[in-house]
């Protein structure tokens, strides 16, 4: 598919996307609800985090290793300036010069690194939206980004794939924008109230 082939731009466009929904992640929001159930905002800052590290070791070492990235954000409070450290560092290994034709090793299993990448792009695009639903924001996602997200999605978020990660999808009308269509693909309500006690 010709997504695949844009795997860096869109991580790119993702990265922009869940930066500017964080720029809203004050220290007194950080303990508040979020859509992903069970999980405080907080907490969804650090895994977003994490996952932003594990690319960044994947595009840079051709493998991921068992354990969490190497690097500490700190308190909760700095979780933020966590998030943006990494996020630069894998930007600057998503160069033009980048190994996109490369593997990534995960276990016993290998992936072309534009598949891992395109990977990523969808997990922290959805993971930006989350971010901005829990800030009160709600800002969507952009309508470029989710139509060129939308037909990758199925190779990576299969039926027997979704347990633990994602819930069912959500039906939308069909007239919904890519936007919504994006995040219902991915269990989440595209109007859903705010999170249960947000001030």
């Amino acid at each position: 598919m010709a997504p695949l082939t844009r795997g860096f731009e869109l991580l790119g466009w993702a990265i922009s996307y869940a930066l500017a929904s964080a720029r809203l992640a004050t220290p007194q929001r950080l303990p508040g609800p979020t859509p992903c159930a069970g999980w405080d905002l907080g907490l969804l800052l650090h895994h977003v985090s994490d996952s932003v590290g594990v690319l960044h070791e994947a595009i840079t070492t051709g493998r991921v290793g068992s354990g969490p990235p190497s690097g500490d954000d700190g308190p909760d409070h700095d979780v933020v300036s966590g998030l943006y450290r990494r996020a630069g560092q894998l930007l600057a290994a998503c160069a033009p010069a980048g190994p996109a034709g490369h593997l990534v090793a995960i276990g016993e299993r290998e992936l072309p690194t534009r598949m891992a990448v395109a990977a990523g792009a969808i997990e922290i695009t959805v993971h930006g939206w989350d971010i901005s639903v829990a800030c009160g924001s709600r800002r969507p996602v952009p309508p470029d980004l989710a139509a060129l997200l939308l037909p990758i999605a199925p190779l990576f978020i299969t039926p027997g794939a979704r347990a633990g990660l994602f819930a069912d999808p959500v039906p939308v009308p069909g007239r919904a924008c890519p936007g919504d269509r994006l995040v219902a693909f991915l269990g989440r309500q595209p109007h859903c109230p705010d999170p249960p006690g947000r001030p």
